[in-house]
């Protein structure tokens, strides 16, 4: 049994998800109860849910992986969890705007700023957090990595002018979005999963078309993460092929010219 992935087909899971059904496997519980135990826990949640997801957990075992698994050699890899996302998040809840003291790109404290929080972007190439504000006085959409964030305070702001500000933020940012359609090669379509698992990162959307029996992945993503679509891409390879987003076109192909280039040279030799 795979502790890390649960596999069924995406037909079934779409109409799960359209009734607003999510079915969890016994390890997945295990799985949960065992990220409970880790210190990051007791930050991310609040106590009282904690206290009713444990309740819910009581009758399952946490696997007893550190027998199984032997890590010989690997990177340092940073806390993946900021204290600064719960505040956040319940500003962002009750819509309210924000008195933020942050550091600049060269570790000088600006003077208190106020603005609106808007998003939590978690950047997958960076591995770190990011925060889409609106700044009240400039007018300008902000983006701010939360280990830049030295404190963060609520502030009562209007409800008349709150949607004004997010409707504003989203037309700033569907400018310096990207879109892309990935096709998934009919004779991979038993990897669908693990290629959704490749893209879960980003936002997407699958469509089925039944009479090519083929896949397309419909991918939305900030610009400064076109590197890490590529990135993916390029370990997906002949499993998947870019229909839609020239400029992911345009990179593929110069990689690919780069690489056949370099073994023909090679060739001559």
């Amino acid at each position: 049994m795979n502790l890390f992935e649960k596999i069924f087909s995406y037909q079934l899971a779409s109409r799960l998800e359209e009734t607003a059904t999510y079915t969890l496997t016994s390890q997945e519980r295990a799985w949960l109860k065992m990220m409970l135990e880790q210190p990051a826990a007791l930050h991310a949640l609040d106590p009282q849910t904690l206290h009713k997801i444990g309740d819910c957990l009581l009758e399952e075992e946490i696997p007893q992986l550190q027998q199984a698994l032997i890590e010989k050699a690997g990177s340092a890899d940073g806390q993946t969890y900021s204290p600064l996302l719960r505040p956040l998040r319940l500003i962002m809840r009750r819509r309210q705007a924000m008195e933020i003291q942050r550091l600049n790109k060269h570790g000088q404290l600006i003077p208190t700023q106020y603005g609106v929080p808007w998003k939590l972007e978690f950047s997958m190439a960076r591995r770190e957090w990011y925060l889409l504000w609106y700044n009240l006085r400039t007018r300008a959409a902000m983006t701010t990595r939360l280990i830049h964030i030295q404190s963060v305070a609520e502030m009562v702001l209007p409800e008349d002018q709150y949607e004004p500000i997010c409707q504003r933020m989203q037309e700033i940012c569907s400018v310096e979005r990207q879109e892309a359609v990935i096709q998934l090669l009919p004779m991979y379509n038993m990897e669908l999963t693990r290629i959704l698992h490749a893209f879960s990162c980003f936002d997407k959307r699958v469509e089925f078309v039944a009479e090519e029996q083929t896949y397309y992945i419909h991918l939305n993503f900030a610009g400064n993460e076109s590197e890490y679509v590529l990135n993916r891409l390029r370990f997906l390879g002949k499993r998947v092929r870019v229909i839609q987003g020239d400029h992911l076109k345009r990179r593929m192909h110069e990689t690919a010219t780069r690489a056949l280039a370099r073994y023909e040279q090679n060739a001559d030799k």
